[in-house]
């Protein structure tokens, strides 16, 4: 088993970096992936729709292309808490959170977590141990979860950021792309996986065409440009 889950995630590197080699017409023509332009939850009217909920008097978008532990949704609450202590409470803030390239996973429910090996797929294990998970790390944590010095307890769940106010966006062109790579790594079918991972995305999290699409329209709404990393 653990050759098989080898030669996998092996398999998945060579594809995922052939990828970002030769762009994504090349890959298209080795694997089946579902077309970008028709995938109906990441129409540009949609998301653009979305991007009009920015109105703020501070705005902020973060760009997540990796894990990078805990610092994706760290600092979309330290953003809120200086905020705060400033003057200015998190209601009348935005921030933007863009899940793109690695940090898709993120955007996904816990039943895919163990089913694709997204610790292994992505790189992601447990952002405070190291150790491989089985579940979504950032979706609805348990109490406790994540402890700081000086600070205690923060809470940095997507749901709990979301109740913030964070609005969070996960990457179309990432989705289609890893979903193909994992479908031809286990001989499935890539429109079904493909519509699995769409199927399983969290609660209110926005599919948007690109990453660096979502990065740009952040900042024609005022958005400044902050990497999260």
């Amino acid at each position: 088993m653990k050759t098989n889950n080898n030669s996998r995630r092996n398999f998945l590197e060579t594809v995922v970096l052939g990828t970002a080699v030769g762009g994504f017409s090349a890959f298209a023509g080795a694997v089946s992936a579902q077309p970008l332009s028709s995938a109906p939850a990441a129409t540009p009217s949609d998301a653009d729709e979305w991007f009009k909920k920015i109105k703020g008097k501070h705005r902020v978008v973060y760009d997540v292309t990796q894990p990078h532990g805990v610092f994706p949704f760290a600092w979309p609450r330290v953003f809120l808490l200086t905020n705060e202590a400033t003057g200015t409470p998190e209601n009348e803030c935005n921030v933007v959170v863009v899940l793109r390239h690695d940090a898709i996973p993120y955007a996904l429910e816990n039943s895919l977590w163990p089913k694709y090996n997204f610790t292994e797929m992505f790189h992601a294990p447990d952002p405070m141990t190291g150790e491989p998970v089985s579940k979504n790390p950032f979706w609805k944590p348990a109490p406790g979860t994540f402890q700081f010095p000086g600070f205690g307890e923060v809470a940095i769940g997507i749901d709990q950021l979301q109740a913030s106010g964070v609005m969070f966006c996960v990457c179309n062109a990432a989705l289609t792309v890893y979903s193909a790579a994992a479908a031809q790594a286990m001989n499935l079918d890539a429109g079904e996986v493909y519509q699995e991972w769409s199927d399983g995305l969290l609660p209110d999290i926005q599919v948007v065409p690109s990453g660096v699409w979502a990065l740009g329209r952040a900042q024609e709404h005022g958005c400044a440009y902050i990497f999260a990393g």
